[in-house]
């Protein structure tokens, strides 16, 4: 009890007389509370808090009681994309009916940012296209200043020139090695192809996260990482714009170099963004079901237009606004594949066999969608098109069956065996006549001569084919020029320029050069051992082979030939993943211009071959003095070491007791062989 009434006591000391805070009497407070209470003025509610998940659809079809839960249906499964929808609202006017305007709340705001982001304007049906806003960006929108002030002059800005790497004199080509120096960190080095040795332009460290692609015109370098992609470009490889797409795996560029095409997962499907290179800005998102990495769409030659399969139809857009062609698709019942002509807007597009219907290959101009040939083809099992590269030709290889027969209990056709048919389809020609060529074995590779009129085919067992060379000419059926028997290849790669084609096992790594136009002579047959790539130049005068390490650990690396299959460079690197030659545009010289200069070839090659003499002369030079460097570095180390020795003689003499066994003769040292037996078995036979 005294230790508690001790502890009364102390704690009454403890507490004074409290202070008094009033005013005093006629006191005014000058102070505001936006000073006084700035911070918590701050945090006070306003009318769009809580909101933020919301977002505002503005002008969808006006329907009534019957056709709204139809409606809802549609437009939530079309904004469930993007997020999940916890909440919807489609206010109803005094007969039911809606009001062309609907709320929807997703389960967070970076849901609703990318919904707003990605259905902005997209096009519901013919009449009626999204106008997509967050509830949030009405208070925004409010605040707008009645008195419109004109924004302030941006600074100009020096680009950098993207055409840089066309302005070499002497023509030498780019190529980028890439090496995955670790996991998701891969190095990129940029070249230039100059002789005797290549030039080293540029080296990055982590430059991408899994590999690089050049555009087809060769203006940009593409780049992947997590947040994205990014395009780089100029001199120095700067780079020039992003594109925020997580979880890109694939990218595509129109031929033109207008437009990106990026492919990344989501949990829905595969989704597809088309991009504006020069500004950056989204044009237009697609959502696909499944994960595939393949392209889903082809361009037009000219970038006009954009297209990809559909059920039953083609999709064709027109850019840039990405609206399809009179607001509608093209209906094709039973539609399996098409291609765009590389030169016209031609499409070529086949459709299976239905119901005792044939197959029927079909051209479609572009944007007048005329049927301007048809080709129907019976007992079809698949077809592939493949276009020459200078539009010239199609070549349609049909797979078909061979016999039929039909099981009387089963009702069931049964189909046995198979052949193959090359369609011709000569596309300069008068109403567009096309041949025919039939293989009864095998097809294991087919490639058009990008510059010429002449085609080859892989035919018979993998490891014991043939290979045939056609030509085709205007007005009769393609040839047979040459057929080269017993031959292990599985790929075919043409050069850019024509005429050579390089023959390729990339299951051993063997290679046979071949020239078409002198009697078709072998010119080489290289090996590479484990090599799974070919990468002509654009040019057509060099030819590398690659063992990435995708594909093996050990041995990486590529060399470099000329394209008689002569090698002129071994490069062993770790890691090496990727070997790509930078793209040339097409030239500016006419017809005429380039028959001139074939024409006068003999001219001017002693200008050439000087220019190589006098290069080859410097590279000479270059090279005695590097050898002179290098011996003088021998000799240097060589003195160092011999000075070295000499200062540890007193050193060796106190080991060997002070005995000089540097001066003794070894010529008079004899020789002597002793033999001593080490072990002797006894073996009895019987």
């Amino acid at each position: 009890m005294a230790k508690k009434k001790s502890e009364e006591s102390n704690n009454d000391q403890d507490f004074e007389e409290e202070p008094n805070f009033e005013d005093p009497e006629g006191f005014v407070d000058d102070i505001p509370d936006e000073e006084l209470l700035a911070d918590k003025l701050a945090q006070r509610p306003s009318e769009a808090d809580g909101v933020e998940n919301v977002v505002v659809v503005d002008n969808i079809p006006i329907v009534d009681t019957s056709k709204l839960e139809k409606l809802k249906g549609v437009i939530s499964k079309t904004f469930s994309n993007y997020g999940e929808i916890v909440n919807s609202i489609y206010p109803v006017n005094e007969e039911g009916k809606t009001k062309g305007y609907a709320f929807m709340e997703f389960k967070n705001s970076s849901q609703a940012e990318e919904a707003v982001r990605n259905l902005n304007n997209h096009r519901l049906d013919k009449q009626h296209t999204f106008i997509v806003n967050l509830f949030t960006d009405f208070q925004k929108y409010d605040n707008i200043p009645e008195k419109w002030e004109p924004p302030t002059p941006q600074p100009f800005k020096m680009l950098n020139d993207l055409y840089s790497f066309l302005l070499d004199p002497d023509a030498y080509d780019q190529y980028c090695v890439a090496a995955e120096t670790m996991p998701n960190n891969v190095q990129v080095g940029f070249w230039q192809n100059t002789l005797p040795e290549p030039t080293d332009l540029e080296t990055r460290e982590s430059f991408t996260d899994t590999f690089v692609k050049w555009s087809p015109l060769g203006t940009y370098c593409v780049t992947f990482h997590k947040p994205g992609v990014a395009i780089w470009g100029g001199s120095k490889f700067t780079r020039i714009q992003r594109f925020p797409h997580p979880g890109t795996q694939f990218v595509e560029f129109s031929p033109c170099e207008n437009y990106l095409v990026t492919y990344g997962p989501t949990p829905t499907g595969q989704k597809v963004v088309i991009w504006d290179i020069r500004s950056g800005a989204e044009k237009r998102s697609f959502v696909a079901d499944g994960v595939s990495m393949f392209s889903m769409f082809r361009w037009s030659h000219d970038d006009k237009y954009v297209a990809r399969l559909g059920d039953s139809s083609i999709h064709i857009y027109e850019s840039p606004s990405f609206y399809l062609i009179d607001k509608k698709s093209i209906k094709v019942p039973g539609i399996r594949g098409f291609s765009w002509s590389p030169t016209d807007n031609v499409i070529a597009y086949w459709v299976e066999e239905q119901n005792q219907i044939p197959a029927r290959v079909t051209l479609l101009e572009i944007p007048k969608k005329r049927e301007i040939r048809n080709k129907n083809l019976f007992h079809v099992a698949d077809c592939k098109l493949h276009w020459q590269k200078s539009g010239d030709y199609l070549c349609v290889k049909v797979d078909r069956y061979s016999k039929l027969k039909k099981d009387k209990k089963d009702s069931d056709v049964k189909f046995l065996g198979m052949f193959y048919n090359f369609e011709i389809f000569h596309m300069r020609e008068k109403e567009i006549p096309v041949d025919s060529v039939e293989i009864r074995e095998l097809i294991l590779a087919f490639a058009w001569e990008p510059v010429g009129n002449k085609f080859a085919i892989i035919h018979g067992e993998s490891n014991n084919s043939n290979v045939s060379f056609y030509e085709v000419n205007n007005g009769v059926k393609p040839s047979l020029v040459k057929k080269l028997e017993k031959k292990s290849c599985t790929h075919l790669f043409w050069s850019p320029r024509g005429q050579f084609i390089v023959m390729a096992n990339l299951t051993m790594g063997t290679f046979e050069f071949v020239d078409t136009n002198n009697n078709f002579v072998i010119t080489a047959s290289p090996d590479h051992f484990r090599a799974s790539e070919v990468e002509w130049d654009p040019t057509g005068r060099y030819v590398v082979t690659g063992v990435s390490s995708w594909k093996v650990k050990e041995d990486t690396g590529f060399n470099m030939y000329t394209f008689q299959g002569r090698i002129i460079r071994r490069s062993i690197l770790k890691s090496f993943v990727q070997f790509l030659w930078r793209p040339r545009p097409p030239t500016l010289l006419g017809e005429e211009e380039i028959k001139d200069i074939k024409k006068n070839l003999k001219k001017n090659y002693y200008i050439f071959e000087q220019k190589d003499r006098m290069r080859m002369t410097r590279a000479s030079k270059e090279l005695l003095e590097k050898r002179s460097q290098l011996c003088e570095q021998f000799m240097e180390y060589r003195n160092k070491r011999i000075a070295e020795w000499k200062e540890q003689k007193p050193r060796r003499m106190q080991l060997r007791n002070h005995f000089d066994t540097d001066s003794l003769d070894t010529e008079e040292v004899d020789e002597e062989i002793i033999e001593f037996l080490v072990k002797e078995e006894v073996t009895v036979l019987e």
